[in-house]
């Protein structure tokens, strides 16, 4: 009986300690599948916008699937107060960005995490401390220098200055990945006549693959998404790039949601791409950068 009765009685605390779970369980997930839907309903409504005619934007009751979805919207944002341009513009300024800002934190990075040299720790953290600094606060000491180097109106300032403005984080993420690379490969390749730069080169940023990745999706998303720069630094509607294309492609064509939303999908569609062709990537760079450094 006494064995009956201790049986009896563990199964009931389990079940009474299995509730609490059950319920905890069943809130995160009901909380999970809410802030779901708040993120995702308004880019499905954005898509059933855009596939949508104009006589049929403003239907009641709506419809979230159209009942006769179309391609017209996008063809005439592509085609329309130099769509196609901005976009061009944006992808040549977020691809130059992504391959010097990689070029110049990832050496800048290796120095820092292999070299020893009178004040190291000194300028790194003076590097970092410029993240604390806002960024509207450096728009006009950035829009004087753009100005007297004579890139004012070019594309290139912009991707000077989006490089210049990536450098502190991504520093700081790349140099605490390439500290946690074992230093036996590097001695290896000293012993076979190899330098520096042959390390650098064909050990450690091959093996820095999602560190890299990491430092790309952030560079890429703030250069392609950047407005308040790319407004104040260029005048010419042929060197605008997407952000500020959109703002005016929106007060041009007022209340045409359908067209308004199919030249937003556009504008985002690069970024989608870019960090799902990198996404695996992700996590495990940005981990590995954070933890040491």
């Amino acid at each position: 009986m006494t064995m009956h009765h201790t049986i009896h009685g563990r199964q009931t605390l389990g079940k009474m300690m299995g509730r609490p779970r059950f319920l905890e369980k069943l809130v995160a997930y009901t909380l999970l599948v809410a802030g779901g839907g708040v993120v995702v309903l308004p880019f499905l409504w954005m898509i059933s916008t855009a596939l949508k005619g104009s006589v049929y934007a403003f239907e009641t009751p709506p419809q979230l699937i159209p009942r006769h979805p179309t391609l017209a919207n996008f063809a005439e944002a592509w085609t329309s107060s130099h769509f196609s341009l901005f976009f061009g513009n944006s992808l040549v300024v977020a691809a130059a960005t992504v391959l010097l800002s990689l070029l110049v934190s990832s050496m800048l990075a290796y120095a820092f995490a292999r070299f020893e040299f009178p004040g190291r720790d000194l300028v790194f953290y003076t590097i970092l401390f410029s993240l604390m600094i806002p960024g509207m606060m450096l728009l006009i000491p950035q829009f004087l220098l753009v100005k007297a180097l004579g890139l004012r109106n070019s594309l290139l300032g912009l991707v000077l200055v989006y490089t210049a403005g990536g450098v502190p984080l991504n520093s700081f993420l790349l140099r605490g990945f390439f500290e946690q690379l074992p230093r036996e490969l590097e001695e290896a390749v000293f012993i076979d006549g190899g330098g520096y730069l042959t390390i650098f080169l064909h050990i450690v940023l091959p093996l820095s693959t999602p560190a890299l990745a990491t430092v790309g999706i952030f560079t890429f998303l703030g250069s392609w998404d950047e407005f308040t720069l790319a407004l104040t630094l260029i005048d010419e509607v042929a060197k605008r790039t997407l952000p500020v294309g959109i703002a005016t492609f929106q007060s041009a064509h007022g209340t045409q949601w359908g067209l308004v939303f199919a030249a937003s999908l556009i504008a985002v569609a690069p970024v989608i791409v870019f960090y799902v062709t990198l996404q695996r990537y992700f996590v495990r760079g940005l981990t590995s950068g954070a933890i040491k450094g």
